[in-house]
């Protein structure tokens, strides 16, 4: 089934996600600029490297005035184990449905065996929405092994607040 990918200035659709140790991650109704990192799940190394890396730099995210947050379509025990084992402190989603992924227009990926996961999930992505809620920047891909460098995608943010650079890609 196709999906229909997410334009760069629509507005971040209405949907929310519980977080590991309470509250809920709710791009759409949060203010100020925030980022929305969506991983593949407990079973993708990759993912947690990436993640690791996120946690790294946290605190310079938040020094540009930039919440983070991430979600996956694990389950609630999933997402509680990695973020026990991975000692994350940003806001971890679970609970990311197939309707969900499609309305955002992810890459859906079946797992390849029953020991990899045991439910479709989403292809990483990258939502950063802006304080009027639309979608300043928009990375979805179809493979744990291209995402954007964050460290590379946070000093463009920060040019962006700085000068106030527009959405781009619109057309």
């Amino acid at each position: 089934m196709s999906t229909t990918k997410m334009n760069a200035g629509a507005a971040f659709p209405d949907m929310a996600w519980d977080a590991v140790g309470g509250g809920r991650i709710a791009p759409k109704t949060d203010s100020g600029w925030r980022m929305l990192v969506v991983y593949r799940g407990k079973h993708c190394p990759l993912c947690k490297k990436y993640l690791d890396q996120l946690e790294q730099l946290q605190g310079a995210f938040k020094a540009a005035n930039i919440q983070i947050a991430a979600v996956s379509a694990d389950p609630q025990a999933k997402a509680e184990a990695e973020v026990a084992e991975c000692k994350w402190t940003f806001p971890l989603g679970y609970g990311l449905s197939v309707p969900q992924m499609r309305e955002l227009g992810l890459y859906i990926s079946d797992p390849r065996s029953p020991e990899e996961t045991d439910r479709p999930f989403s292809e990483p992505a990258i939502f950063v929405i802006n304080p009027q809620g639309q979608i300043q920047i928009v990375d979805i891909s179809n493979a744990p092994f291209a995402r954007p460098d964050l460290a590379s995608l946070l000093q463009g943010l920060k040019f962006i607040l700085d000068k106030g650079y527009p959405i781009r890609g619109q057309a």
